[in-house]
C-alpha cells in the first residue's frame, strides 16, 4: 500500500466557537521518526470530553489547534528504524495520555492527551511513539478498539487501579454511556453483581440484556441511592461507585457506599458544585476518587481481559462515516446516543 503525502483530518481551533471551531482540512501525512510508528487509522470514537474542548470547558490542559479526539485504532504501516516493538500489518488502538505508561499518573503525562496536547485519531494517518499505542483484542474490530482508549481504561482504572474489585462485591453504575457501560461489562466479567440506574423503561432492558442483576429507573425512584444499598447484603452498601453525575447524583452515591467503598468520579453530567462536603467521606468511611484515564500497563491488562471473555463494547448501532463527523459531535451532545458513538474513517 501506497501512502500519500497529504490527508483528511479535524483540528479543534478555538475553544470559544463551539462545534464551529471543529475545521475539516488537509493537512500533510506525518513521516515516523526514530523510535514512532505510522498508523493508518480505520476507526475512531467520542468522549464527552472531546465534545467540551471546543466549548472551553475542558479542565486539563489543551494546546491549540489540535487534531481532534483521543480514541483510535488501525494498522501500522510504516515504523522507525529503531522501533522494536511493531512491524508492518500490526493491529494497535492508541493510548490516551502518551506518556502515562505505568503506575500513578503525574503533571507530565497528564499533559499528553492525544486531541488535547497531541495530535489525535481524527484523522487518517498518524504519528506515535512505539509506546503511544498496544496492541488491538483479536476479538474487535476498528471502531470496537477505538472505543477502549477512553472510556474503557477509565472503566477498568476505577474497578481496578486502586482498590481491585473482587467476586462478590457489588457495583453500581449510573446511566448508559460508555464508561458506565464498560464497568457493567468489566465488572460481570470479574465475578461482581451490577446494580444500574438508569431514566427509562427502554433502556432499563437494554442494561438487563448486558448482564445488569438489578436496574433502577431514577426518574421514578429519586431515593435510589437507599434503594440500591437495600439490595445489598445486611444493607451494607455498594463496594465501587461509577459516579458521571457530579452534582446530581452524589447524594444519592453518598447514601449507597459501603464503609470502605470507592466512589470513583468520573464525570459531572449534572453539574460540577455538589452540595455534598468533602467532610462526608469520614461519616461515610469512604474514598471519593478522581480518575483520569490510566496507564498503558492498565489499558493492556484490560485489553488481556477483553479478549480472554470475549467482551464486546457497546457501540451505538449508527456508525457515522468521517465526512459526519460534525453530525457525530451533535448527535452525541444531544444524547441520542447509547454506548459508544463510533467513527469509520475511509
Amino acid at each position: 500500500m501506497s501512502i500519500p503525502t497529504t490527508q483528511t483530518q479535524y483540528v479543534v481551533t478555538s475553544k470559544e466557537k463551539g462545534f464551529d471551531g471543529l475545521i475539516r482540512q488537509e493537512g500533510p501525512v506525518p513521516k515516523p521518526g526514530a523510535n514512532e510508528v505510522l498508523v493508518r487509522l480505520y476507526g475512531a470514537s467520542l468522549n464527552y470530553r472531546d465534545l467540551i474542548i471546543p466549548q472551553g470547558l475542558y479542565p486539563f490542559p489543551i494546546d491549540l489547534p489540535v487534531v481532534a479526539a483521543s480514541d483510535g485504532a488501525g494498522e501500522v504501516v510504516a515504523v522507525g528504524e529503531k522501533v522494536t516493538k511493531w512491524k508492518k500489518g500490526d493491529k494497535v488502538t492508541t493510548l490516551f495520555n502518551q506518556f502515562h505508561q505505568y503506575g500513578d499518573i503525574d503533571q507530565r503525562a497528564a499533559s499528553s492527551g492525544l486531541g488535547g496536547v497531541f495530535d489525535g485519531t481524527l484523522r487518517q494517518y498518524g504519528v506515535f511513539n512505539e509506546d503511544g499505542v498496544v496492541r488491538t483484542p483479536s476479538n474487535l474490530n476498528h471502531v470496537e478498539a477505538a472505543t477502549l482508549v477512553c472510556a474503557g481504561v477509565t472503566s477498568w482504572n476505577a474497578l481496578y487501579g486502586l482498590k481491585t474489585l473482587k467476586p462478590g462485591q457489588f457495583v453500581l453504575t449510573q446511566g448508559t454511556g460508555g464508561v458506565s457501560l464498560f464497568a457493567l461489562q468489566f465488572a460481570k466479567a470479574g465475578g461482581a453483581k451490577v446494580i444500574a440506574t438508569t431514566s427509562s423503561k427502554e433502556k432499563c432492558e437494554m442494561l438487563k440484556k448486558l448482564g445488569a442483576d438489578y436496574v433502577i429507573n431514577y426518574n421514578e425512584d429519586k431515593n435510589w441511592g437507599e434503594t440500591a444499598r437495600a439490595l445489598t447484603p445486611n444493607n451494607q452498601g455498594i463496594d465501587h461507585i461509577i459516579e458521571v453525575g457530579g452534582a446530581g447524583t452524589l447524594g444519592q452515591s453518598m447514601k449507597a457506599i459501603k464503609y470502605e467503598g470507592i466512589i470513583s468520579i468520573i464525570g459531572f453530567l449534572g453539574g460540577a458544585q455538589p452540595k455534598e462536603s468533602i467532610l462526608d467521606t469520614l461519616s461515610k468511611i469512604c474514598t471519593v476518587r478522581g480518575v483520569y484515564v490510566g496507564s498503558k500497563q492498565l489499558m493492556e491488562e484490560m485489553c488481556l481481559a477483553i479478549e480472554a471473555n470475549n467482551i464486546k463494547p457497546v457501540v451505538d448501532k449508527k456508525i457515522f462515516k468521517f465526512d459526519e463527523v460534525k453530525e457525530a459531535y451533535k448527535y452525541m451532545w444531544a444524547q441520542k446516543h447509547f454506548g459508544k458513538v463510533g467513527i469509520s474513517i475511509e
